[in-house]
């Protein structure tokens, strides 16, 4: 299936509509003429500007959301923190700092910019 992106004014994706795969052009002509707007091609396939089918080639960095901005070159979740970068690259949020890989769980806190350990109570 081919999934079309609409976006506003500011680039800001405000719905996500699906078609017939085998009408590529005919399905985004249908949009324009019935719906207006500007729409752009995602696909669900595409995550981190990777294309999880073999020989294909990754659509606009990642599948658009409702809320996700275009840049022209790829679709971006809104940040889930403000301290967060977005990687040039895969279009994916990051953290300032790496979390720590020793099989511990952690959550983000913004307002000390760190890692923290989530302990689970115990019975």
């Amino acid at each position: 299936m081919a999934h079309w992106a609409e976006i506003d004014s500011d680039n800001i994706v405000i719905r996500v509509l699906v078609g017939d795969n085998n009408l590529t052009d005919e399905g985004y002509q249908w949009l324009i003429d019935n719906l207006g707007g500007t729409w752009i091609k995602t696909s669900y396939n595409t995550h981190g500007g990777v294309n999880f089918r073999d020989g294909v080639e990754p659509l606009n960095k990642n599948y658009a959301g409702i809320g996700y901005t275009f840049d022209g070159t790829g679709f971006a979740s809104p940040s889930p923190y403000p301290s967060w970068l977005l990687d040039s690259e895969t279009y994916l949020w990051g953290a300032p700092i790496p979390m720590p890989t020793d099989g511990a769980m952690y959550s983000w806190n913004e307002d000390e910019l760190s890692w923290e350990e989530l302990v689970l109570p115990t019975e």
